[in-house]
């Protein structure tokens, strides 16, 4: 299977009025191509995807495998506690034209690690012709197996098991796992505020929320690793760290601050979250746009 490569942004959930608005995807999705990701990942924890109906789920991964110019990957998160819902978004999204599908682990009734295998195996099986990445992300499902452990229960038991979504801190599993049989499996690294640590150990893709507003930061980051400035990237890996330390200061949420942020560089309206994460406030937002422009300055995504 093709492995990803670059920047994926966490596509955020654009609302009006407490409704879906899919009249803002079109721009948004050309504005990350602008901005220089190569993917999107729908209807994951930044497009708050567990706060939404199976139905307006289905209407976002319609709304951007239609509107998506062909240079950016369209990933369909699928992940729900309930695994028909799940069966039934992954193959609505094969059915729209998805280039992948992801799912994490329930997150009301834990399994175990055989549960879990078995759960994803046939969530996968309901898009077989799309690679599926596994959504690692123990901080909110409780799932914190180690994700070698996952890949040799899942090996050869999920044929269009492509890799792992790994959003994590344990970065010894994480190089193991990108390790496990030779390198087979696409582990994608999920942390912005440390990317460079995914990046020494290899990593080649990286999925996350900032990457909506400031990739040419985290792209630049990628090029001093390539030319081994360590430093450089070191200097820049603060950046990151500063910005997303002033949208956990400006808003009880961070992710309330980065979808302000996204929509005022994409020059759309994408509305606030869903209750019961708060709204930032206009004034917190208007100082979060001044205070991003002086830590990131030439490093955030051109404002449309």
């Amino acid at each position: 299977m093709e492995k990803l490569n670059g920047l994926i942004a966490a596509g955020f959930t654009p609302f009006k009025g407490g409704k879906i608005n899919t009249e803002v995807i079109p721009t948004y999705a050309k504005y990350l191509v602008r901005s220089g990701v190569s993917g999107v990942f729908v209807n994951g924890t930044t497009g708050e995807s567990l706060s939404l109906t199976v139905e307006e789920r289905l209407l976002l991964a319609e709304a951007w495998t239609r509107s998506a110019p062909k240079e950016l990957k369209v990933i369909i998160h699928v992940g729900h506690n309930s695994l028909p819902a799940c069966e039934k978004m992954a193959a609505h999204a094969q059915e729209k034209g998805a280039w992948a599908v992801s799912a994490m682990a329930p997150t009301f009734f834990k399994p175990d690690l055989n549960g879990l295998v078995s759960y994803i195996a046939q969530v996968a099986v309901a898009a077989p012709d799309l690679p599926f990445y596994y959504y690692h992300m123990p901080s909110m499902t409780g799932a914190s197996f180690l994700m070698t452990d996952f890949l040799k229960q899942a090996d050869g038991l999920i044929p269009n098991l492509a890799g792992i979504k790994y959003t994590w801190e344990d970065l010894m599993d994480y190089s193991l796992t990108a390790d496990y049989a030779g390198g087979k499996y696409d582990v994608v690294f999920g942390r912005d505020e440390i990317l460079l640590c995914g990046l020494a150990l290899g990593a080649k893709a990286a999925i996350g929320s900032t990457y909506n507003f400031a990739a040419p930061l985290y792209n630049a980051v990628r090029a001093a690793v390539a030319e081994k400035d360590f430093e450089k990237a070191n200097e820049l890996q603060l950046v990151s760290m500063k910005l997303i330390a002033a949208c956990r200061a400006a808003t009880p949420c961070d992710l309330s601050g980065i979808k302000a942020l996204t929509g005022w560089r994409a020059g759309v309206d994408l509305g606030p979250l869903r209750a019961p994460i708060s709204a930032i406030e206009a004034d917190a937002a208007r100082k979060l746009f001044e205070t991003a422009e002086k830590i990131g300055g030439a490093y955030l995504s051109v404002k449309s």
